[in-house]
């Protein structure tokens, strides 16, 4: 079931219009990365999806079903099929980790699993496998107030891949993690949703990520659709103008700034005229796979 917004607004209750007239449609088994400066309106977008949010304006469906006119227990159903990798991900500090991924399956299990499984857990082969793709097997009877932040962030994802969704939203899924664990984090997380068939919608920081692992971008600047785009199609210049309100400058994991290809720089190693040096991406390595 595709994911659908028509002319969808949202206005926050203190008057901020935080997203306008967003059209776009997600397809079941695609992959779409959206990018933007901060405060564009990605996360709120991802919320949206999610039914964290209702829209202030316009339509919206998620895998076939509009949330704000279901049943309870349709809406229910719908939520378990959504599975959701925050920035910080929700999980109580004290709760060990074999825990916090079997809480991925709750949605699907009867309550008598669910209740059972608080007291001796009833998948641990599983719970172990989903964390040995992200070298965490051996941390899988801690608690998660012993785990750094970047361990946290990939035991949240970890336990989306363990609930098997149909539609997974990512916000921000790998800002706590150095280059070299974002990279094997996010591929883990798309080969998981092309091997099921699932839909990934992901609000990227880094644009050279994005870039790698989605064959689909969304612009996103002060709550409206700049572009929607094949990678492909996406140039350097429409980068540059959708961060022109930070510098012209394009987040990339690596975070390494050199001068643009195009501008000059003068002897004392500044960019002339007055340009901002940026973080290139090298786009015939990062386009696509």
């Amino acid at each position: 079931m595709a994911s659908e917004l028509t002319g969808v607004g949202l206005t926050h209750g203190n008057g901020f219009r935080a997203l306008q007239r967003i059209s776009l449609r997600l397809a079941r088994g695609e992959r779409v990365a959206v990018i933007g400066p901060s405060g564009a309106g990605k996360t709120s977008l991802t919320r949206l999806l999610g039914s964290a949010l209702r829209p202030s304006e316009g339509r919206l469906e998620i895998l076939g079903v509009n949330p704000w006119q279901a049943s309870a227990g349709e809406l229910r159903h719908l939520r378990a099929r959504i599975g959701t990798i925050h920035q910080a991900p929700p999980i109580p500090p004290r709760q060990r980790v074999i825990t916090a991924i079997l809480a991925g399956r709750l949605g699907h299990w009867p309550v008598w699993k669910g209740l059972c499984s608080l007291v001796y857990p009833v998948d641990i082969d599983g719970a172990q496998a989903v964390l040995a793709r992200f070298d965490l097997a051996d941390r899988l009877f801690d608690r998660c107030d012993r785990l750094s932040g970047g361990q946290l962030q990939r035991v949240g994802i970890a336990r989306v891949l363990y609930q098997q969704p149909d539609l997974i939203l990512a916000d921000e899924p790998v800002s706590a993690l150095d280059p070299t664990l974002a990279d094997a984090a996010l591929g883990e997380l798309v080969a998981d949703s092309e091997r099921r068939g699932a839909s990934l919608f992901a609000s990227l920081h880094a644009v050279d990520l994005a870039l790698k692992w989605f064959p689909r971008i969304v612009g996103l600047r002060a709550g409206e659709i700049v572009f929607d785009l094949p990678t492909a199609r996406v140039s350097e210049t429409m980068l540059r103008e959708l961060y022109a309100a930070e510098g012209g400058v394009l987040p990339t994991q690596a975070q390494t700034p050199v001068a643009p290809r195009d501008g000059a720089v003068d002897a004392a190693g500044t960019p002339a005229d007055g340009q901002v040096a940026i973080a290139v991406v090298r786009f015939e390595t990062c386009r696509g796979r």
